[in-house]
């Protein structure tokens, strides 16, 4: 590897020499402090790299690896998305009582496992990319052991992520069998029609097991709303955003590269779970208390939703999934931040009677949280509107009419679930056991940040757009 394929890998050279950094200074001097100081500062340089690595794209690094302004784009995001965890947790876990510094370390591991992922170009990366991600995910979502749930949520993800893994690398090793490679466009060259076609299929339907499984789409789903309400708030954030980030990414282009896509039962398939991953995330959604779980079922109606996108598989289609996951993640970043703010040492804010008149006596964390459930509603004036329009859009050009027709009515639900925990923040106060505790100061200016890009995209989209389409015209000449 030469000093050009350095520069391109910056991002995850820096990501990974700061969790040596992190990982070394707990063993000499343990301090909260110290460590989220770092791990902030690592991931801020890594961010600010991508500029710099920017100049050297596209480029492959061994064949594991292409770093093209596709795989930048989603690095970015990433990054980003755990630079904001990482505030957000500082906060959450000075709280809590027992070492807190490991948790910084396993955040950075998980986002260079990401970043590995969106990077992939051949099989062994991805799966690579993937083991490093999930057993980093494991420590985090059972970090706080003296909670049963968090211990709980982190056995069932622990049990059903190595299931899934274990079909992943059984779908790979049937498509390597057939096709004798294992990078992603080597395979799109292999014919449909011969005598290794039904071990080809099978393989990639295999693969669509284990993606699906970290997507927690339906039928895949089940991990999703015991996670999400057993983990620690800002370890929530953190899978519902940047984990999946990573694998739509990895989605993408895996299918791109190798013409899966192409498989009319493959289509099929995915077509199936968009319908079951709408229909059901927003039908369950409306029978839930805990708002943490109202959320984990949302998101599988909002990965149905970009499922619909990518089925559509023009240009169009690509640059709405990217939209979509860019204002998803602004979106839940901002309503797990609340829920990380109002949580105390013993539990976390996630019954809807802890929301109740949330306005009347604290109207700033009220209005963000109100932003964020109209933007996952998909209210015009938020960012969650344009990008349903935008999926919206790419079904209508690929005439895919009945998942639009589905994706419309099975949002009118949402907006019902949504709505009633915006009536539960401005209906009348209650008496609280013990006071709100106000953000940090780097939380607060987060929650702000994040509000003012859910607005400002949400009316004017087009510079987001644009990179979007720059970032998609990467891919297709990667």
């Amino acid at each position: 590897m030469n000093a050009s394929d350095s520069l391109a890998l910056s991002p995850l050279l820096i990501i990974a020499f700061t969790a040596v950094v992190v990982m070394l200074g707990i063993a000499f001097r343990r301090s909260h402090a110290v460590a989220a100081g770092l791990a902030l500062t690592g991931l801020t340089a890594a961010f600010l790299s991508i500029g710099a690595a920017a100049a050297r794209v596209p480029r492959k690094v061994t064949p594991l690896l292409l770093v093209d302004r596709y795989a930048l784009f989603y690095t970015g995001l990433i990054v980003a998305s755990a630079a904001a965890v990482a505030v957000l947790s500082y906060r959450y876990f000075e709280r809590h009582d027992g070492q807190r510094e490991e948790l910084y370390l396993l955040l950075l591991l998980a986002t260079l496992g990401s970043a590995v992922l969106v990077t992939s170009s051949h099989f062994a990366s991805f799966l690579l990319g993937l083991e490093i991600l999930s057993v980093s995910l494991y420590g985090m979502v059972a970090y706080l052991k003296d909670r049963k749930q968090a211990l709980e949520a982190g056995i069932k993800y622990l049990i059903l992520a190595s299931a899934s893994a274990a079909f992943l690398l059984f779908g790979m090793a049937l498509i390597y069998a057939d096709a004798g490679t294992m990078e992603f466009s080597h395979i799109r060259g292999i014919s449909l029609t011969g005598p290794g076609f039904p071990l080809l299929l099978s393989g990639v339907v295999l693969i669509v097991t284990g993606i699906g499984f970290k997507l927690g789409v339906v039928p895949f789903h089940l991990w999703t709303p015991d996670v999400y309400q057993g983990a620690p708030a800002p370890v929530t954030a953190f899978v519902a955003t940047t984990s999946k980030t990573a694998m739509v990414a990895v989605l993408l282009r895996y299918f791109y590269l190798s013409g899966a896509l192409q498989y009319r039962a493959v289509f099929l398939v995915f077509a199936i779970i968009a319908i079951a991953s709408m229909c059901a995330g927003n039908l369950l959604a409306l029978r839930q208390t805990n708002v943490k779980r109202i959320l984990a079922y949302s998101s599988i109606a909002h990965f149905g939703y970009i499922l619909v996108a990518f089925l559509a598989g023009s240009t169009l289609a690509m640059e709405a999934v990217g939209f979509y996951l860019v204002a998803y993640t602004v979106t839940i970043l901002a309503a797990f931040g609340i829920v990380t703010f109002l949580s105390g040492s013993e539990r976390d804010a996630d019954g809807l009677e802890d929301y109740s008149g949330l306005f009347w006596r604290r109207p700033a964390i009220a209005s963000v949280f109100t932003v964020a459930l109209l933007s996952l509603a998909g209210i015009p004036a938020t960012m969650g509107f344009v990008g349903k329009f935008y999926v919206l859009a790419a079904g209508e050009a690929a005439a895919a009419w009945p998942l639009v027709i589905i994706l419309v009515v099975s949002s009118v639900a949402g907006v019902f679930y949504y709505l009633r925990i915006v009536v539960t923040l401005y209906s009348a106060p209650v008496e609280l056991a013990a006071p709100i505790q106000m953000p940090s100061r780097g939380g607060a200016l987060i929650l702000v940040l994040l509000a003012i890009l859910l607005i400002w995209f949400g009316v004017y989209p087009a510079p987001l757009l644009n990179l979007i389409r720059i970032t998609m015209a990467g891919l297709v000449q990667g």
